[in-house]
């Protein structure tokens, strides 16, 4: 499971990386580059995207253009970022769905991991548990108690079949009691909220800045977070842990990632420009009130902490015999 504390490791050590830019070459960047997110606009990982667009960009001195593909539980937009030049003017912005699609292979689809380098392990977050007013739901142990009356009854939208949400989602059903529910796939974190504020689906789990702010003006219910700890930003959401799976903790993370072959002095700007911005006053405060916390992972450690997470994964998914597509 992957903690705060774990994250803050990490990133303590990830800052020794800084003092390499004065190796990268002196002509990086010259033009615009182009930030790959591979889901629908709306969702948590294109709204981190949006609060870093701005400062990562007055870092590196060049504008940075967001370029949502959405679709196959992120699998396409992360297929066409493989694709690209391995010069630094295209980048994967990813969170750990990323890792959970080489959890649940594809016939014939060879894993992606290896056409990345990891740069940049930016942000970790909690998913969340949201239901609608209407739903009846009030609370995550009425969730819970509603699951085990109804075994598979219970309508949960996921970001997709195999995404990093529907395999959480599966762990804490699992550390929940063995729960069953029929989880419902989306392209995206938004289109799923759009359909849970309609109230066509009963509950969603997706990562929790994603629902956080309809919410608060009350389209939504937030019933809990996977996170070791309740959000300083939300304190009154409840965790999982505390509730109904005592110790339960599952953290996502989003990160920065180019080409394979991209390289190594631009890698390094890019890190060093990339914890600049998460440091910056104003973008911490906005991902804090978002509920995000800044992180830092120089590549080697990302790619470590990927490593892990697609051995968490790849358990439930055996365990819960999830075939993509399902």
């Amino acid at each position: 499971m992957l903690t705060r504390r774990r994250f803050a490791t990490f990133s303590a050590a990830s800052a020794v990386a800084a003092p390499f830019v004065a190796h990268a070459r002196e002509d990086y960047p010259t033009r615009s580059i182009r930030l790959i997110v591979p889901w629908p606009p709306g969702g948590g990982v294109d709204v981190f995207g949006r609060v870093i667009q701005a400062a990562l960009g007055t870092q590196l001195g060049q504008n940075i253009v967001i370029e949502n593909i959405g679709g196959g539980s992120g699998r396409i937009g992360t297929q066409a970022a493989s694709r690209a030049a391995p010069d630094g003017y295209t980048l994967l912005l990813a969170n750990d769905t990323f890792a959970a699609t080489d959890a649940l292979p594809i016939a014939g689809a060879a894993p992606l991991r290896p056409a990345f380098e990891p740069i940049t392990l930016a942000i970790s977050a909690p998913q969340g548990v949201f239901t609608h007013p209407k739903s009846g739901i009030r609370t995550i142990e009425e969730f819970a108690a509603a699951a085990k009356e109804r075994p598979g009854k219970l309508n949960v939208g996921v970001p997709g079949i195999g995404s990093s949400q529907h395999l959480t989602s599966e762990l804490l059903l699992r550390a929940a009691g063995n729960l069953r529910v029929t989880h419902i796939p989306y392209r995206g974190g938004g289109p799923l909220l759009q359909d849970l504020i309609a109230g066509n689906v009963d509950a969603a789990t997706v990562t929790f800045a994603a629902g956080a702010q309809q919410a608060t003006a009350g389209q939504l219910v937030a019933l809990a977070v996977t996170s070791a700890d309740r959000n300083a930003a939300f304190p009154k959401v409840p965790t999982i842990g505390e509730t109904i799976a005592s110790g339960f903790a599952q953290a996502t993370w989003m990160g920065i990632l180019a080409p394979k072959g991209t390289p190594e002095d631009i890698r390094r700007r890019l890190h060093t420009a990339t914890l600049q911005a998460l440091q910056e006053s104003s973008v911490v405060a906005r991902l804090r009130d978002l509920g995000f916390e800044p992180v830092g992972l120089d590549g080697a450690a990302f790619g470590k902490l990927f490593d892990e997470t697609v051995r968490t994964f790849a358990d439930i998914v055996t365990e819960r015999q999830i075939v993509a597509g399902d």
